[in-house]
């Protein structure tokens, strides 16, 4: 029988072992976190201080971003510092926090979306009783409910963790930390985890997806018994950004968690992960950004103020 030890640290491989690939990927790494947590703190900025967009739509938005930049810092810093350092390393806690910090950001992305949803929903569909029924005491709390969703997720899933025992110092053949990958090394009995895994994918996941689904037929349904050509346009333009979003999000999600893990993933299972932790929070603001006209009127009305005040 193997020896379990007291495991204090994880190596973690990333993405290549080539010094000039790393240093690369650092500096393309490095640009794309950049760009994520100026773009989206620029959409909260917006949001914030133009009073045209004190709608719960853009109230929902601004908590995106803000959850955008989050669970992009939990593992592209780290990553990058990877890249640099000559010990590859994260000690066990820090692994233990970022399995909680990844998944608490996912669910709080997952029941924000549904909530988006669910205002597109009562806007396209129940446009008379829109302002009665999201109140801003309504919205808060489910952009509050969202993040109680989160905590709870990530707590049931990430404690059981520290009770794991391994064999040896384990090497995580990623950039991150992901429960999948660390459940898949441990020599304890993980039966239990991957039953817990998935129990809270089924309530904290396919709830808030089933509800995205559900708003969006009822709202498919409300466009297309609309009968102008610029009404249906119009209607679906404000619901193409968030569904854009949603595709890219939810899918690369299920793909990577739903799929039996196995010690070594795939470089397309790296990709995968890549897509929802790094490139999604970082094209967030510009879809939102690129699809909303109220946003491009607010930033174009602000560039031209600088420019007077340049001149």
């Amino acid at each position: 029988m193997e020896n379990q030890t007291l495991t204090t640290e994880f190596i973690l491989l990333g993405l290549s072992s080539n010094p000039q690939v790393q240093l690369i990927l650092f500096c393309v790494f490095f640009i794309i976190y950049i760009i994520t947590v100026l773009g989206n703190f620029l959409i909260i900025l917006i949001i914030r201080t133009d009073h045209s967009l004190h709608t719960p739509m853009f109230f929902f938005l601004s908590h995106l971003a803000f959850v955008d930049i989050c669970y992009s810092t939990v593992t592209v810093p780290k990553m990058m510092a990877n890249y640099i350092a000559r010990q590859k390393t994260i000690s066990f806690v820090g692994c233990v926090v970022q399995i909680f910090s990844i998944i608490h950001f996912a669910c709080v992305d997952f029941s924000l979306l549904s909530v988006m949803a669910y205002d597109r929903y009562v806007a396209i569909c129940n446009p008379l009783h829109y302002s009665r029924i999201m109140k801003k005491q309504v919205c808060r709390q489910l952009v509050g409910g969202s993040w109680i969703m989160g905590f709870l997720d990530a707590l049931i899933n990430s404690l059981p963790v520290k009770h794991l025992k391994f064999c040896w110092v384990p090497s995580i053949n990623h950039y991150t930390c992901e429960l999948p990958l660390v459940l898949s090394l441990s020599c304890s009995q993980t039966f239990n985890n991957y039953m817990l895994l998935i129990a809270t994918s089924i309530i904290f996941a396919f709830t808030p997806f089933f509800l995205i689904v559900v708003s969006y037929v009822y709202i498919v349904s409300s466009i297309l018994h609309i009968r102008s050509a610029k009404g249906r346009s119009k209607a679906f333009s404000t619901c193409s950004s968030h569904l854009i979003v949603v595709c890219m999000f939810l899918f690369s999600v299920f793909f990577r968690y739903l799929k039996p893990s196995s010690k070594s993933p795939t470089d397309l299972e790296k990709v995968i992960s890549i897509q929802y932790t790094v490139i999604t929070p970082m094209l967030n603001p510009i879809i939102y950004s690129l699809k909303n006209k109220e946003i491009k009127m607010v930033i174009g009305k602000s560039l031209r103020n600088i420019g007077k005040i340049s001149m």
